[in-house]
């Protein structure tokens, strides 16, 4: 008589888990499937049996079974070739392999594992041997199930921020959209002297802005302005910051002030810094800050006046060919209550043009290493001050894409020319 497979156990084991999981015992044995079923019936399983690999092969097609027992050697396919086509059929869940063998070569264990055994046991099996092997191999399953319901969530997690993420990609395009018309004009003329003006936001909106506007008959104003930070809240306050500047609503121009007979007054560049660091601190009181260069020119004469505050110094590109770095320094608008700032005298003559830039270029790092610095930035203009303002500053970006070894700047790019030809131009 041949051996039993499986070694029953004198006690009767309670069932495990509330899961009844499928279970096909696969021996060419009738008896000792039998045998074994007893067990994984009396534990709670759903057993189905098959009296060879090439049936067991067709069962688990129509009907992915949870946990497959399957003698080595039989007619026809052995357990090993089952194992590897069982390992080749679709299914949705984990399905787990164990191996009755009377083998224990190492070299014949490697070949399990290699067709994809899980689990291998010798022969005779103990039951409770077997009921073990069971339990590993659901808490394998149940791992992978709840592990597949995991990335379920997570893809329809990851959908709905990819439809978040498309919604505010749209309203960033608008918004970048809006940004753009603060800056309608790039190109200014105002008789005696004319305004370049340049932005590249390094992302969908920035924080930069660059403007100018007619004070009066005889003189204007140009600035750039940097924004803490970066994003939607930089943008938002940018714009803000326009309209305070704006030429359309003279009366909200903080660059004018009344005088007690009620006519309007052009505010000293300092005054207007510390005007603005008011309105920070004591009106809008954000947690933001921003730093700024306001410069203010006489056209008849030439003579300039500006002030910073935190900014990057301004550059002179001389006629001549000679470049001066310019200004005062102080503190950025919006930190520090009742800050001081300091007017800068200076003349224009005939051909020189004044550079305002924000610090995504002097604080721009380079492709070796270090930033480029206000020296720097100077240089770079002196040699590109052949070409029209205009296409000067692209230029300038192009240079600093070559000096990064990139064009996807980490900061905001912005700068403002103002080219002073001291006389109007006849014809």
């Amino acid at each position: 008589m041949q051996q039993s497979s499986v070694i029953l156990e004198k006690s009767d084991p309670a069932r495990a888990g509330d899961h009844a999981a499928s279970v096909l015992v696969v021996d060419d044995s009738r008896a000792q499937r039998q045998l074994t079923a007893v067990c994984l019936r009396r534990w709670g399983y759903r057993v189905i049996e098959a009296g060879s690999a090439e049936e067991a092969l067709e069962i688990c097609a129509a009907h992915p079974v949870d946990i497959v027992i399957s003698d080595w050697m039989m007619p026809g396919m052995s357990g090993v070739d089952f194992c590897r086509a069982f390992r080749e059929l679709p299914r949705e869940n984990y399905g787990y392999f164990i191996l009755l063998t009377s083998k224990s070569e190492k070299s014949e264990i490697a070949r399990g594992l290699e067709a994809g055994a899980d689990d291998f046991l010798s022969k005779p099996v103990s039951a409770g041997e077997l009921r073990a092997r069971l339990r590993a191999g659901q808490r394998i399953q149940d791992m992978q199930v709840e592990l597949v319901e995991k990335n379920r969530v997570v893809a329809r997690t990851l959908v709905e921020l990819q439809r978040l993420y498309d919604t505010l990609d749209r309203d960033l395009i608008e918004a970048r959209k809006l940004q753009q018309t603060l800056l309608r004009e790039r190109h200014r003329d105002f008789g005696r002297a004319s305004a370049s003006m340049m932005i590249r936001a390094s992302g969908h909106v920035g924080g930069d802005l660059v403007g100018c506007l007619r004070l009066d008959e005889r003189r204007v104003g140009v600035w750039s302005v940097d924004v803490s930070g970066h994003g939607v809240a930089s943008a938002m306050m940018t714009a803000r910051l326009a309209g305070y500047l704006s030429a359309g609503s003279p009366e909200q121009n903080i660059a004018f002030t009344t005088n007690a007979d009620g006519r309007r007054q052009i505010r000293a560049p300092a005054d207007l810094m510390a005007a603005f660091n008011r309105l920070m601190l004591e009106d809008l009181r954000v947690e933001q800050y921003f730093t700024m260069v306001w410069a203010e020119l006489d056209l008849k004469t030439g003579r300039l006046r500006l002030a910073q505050a935190g900014h990057p110094h301004p550059v002179i590109l001389r006629a001549g060919g000679g470049i001066e770095i310019v200004g005062k320094g102080g503190l950025p608008v919006g930190l520090i209550p009742g800050a001081g700032y300091e007017d800068t005298a200076l003349r224009l003559y005939p051909g020189d043009r004044l550079f305002l830039m924000s610090d995504g270029i002097t604080e721009c790092p380079g492709a070796g290493g270090g930033e480029l610095g206000e020296q720097g930035a100077g240089e770079l203009l002196q040699g590109l001050a052949h070409l029209p303002s205009p296409d000067l500053l692209e230029a300038m970006v192009a240079e600093l894409a070559l000096f990064a070894g990139t064009d996807r700047f980490p900061d905001d790019v912005s700068g403002l020319i103002l080219d002073y030809c001291g006389a109007v131009p006849s014809g």
